[in-house]
């Protein structure tokens, strides 16, 4: 019975360990997801960037990229404030 004891408590032990380290302990993904955009530049989140993503490039309006050359594509997956569409 002592023995049933120790291995149910060393269970507990491990499972509440195991969420704490998967689980990271710090912020939320929104949080860091959030973090990660602010890092990105202009050829991320323009609204019209280069397919190639060239340092530097993207625009209001369309054009081409200074460095490569190609034409400006409409930047999809910029974001426009609007949560409407899915949940967070």
């Amino acid at each position: 019975m002592k023995n049933l004891k120790m291995i149910l408590m060393l269970v507990f032990l491990a499972t509440g360990a195991m969420t704490v380290v998967s689980c990271g302990g710090s912020g939320s993904n929104a949080e860091e997801a959030t973090e990660q955009a602010d890092d990105r530049g202009p050829e991320y989140t323009s609204d019209y960037v280069c397919p190639m993503h060239c340092e530097g490039s993207g625009s209001d309006k369309a054009g081409t990229c200074p460095k490569c050359g190609m034409a400006y594509v409409e930047n999809t997956e910029k974001d426009s404030g609007d949560h409407d569409g899915h949940n967070h």
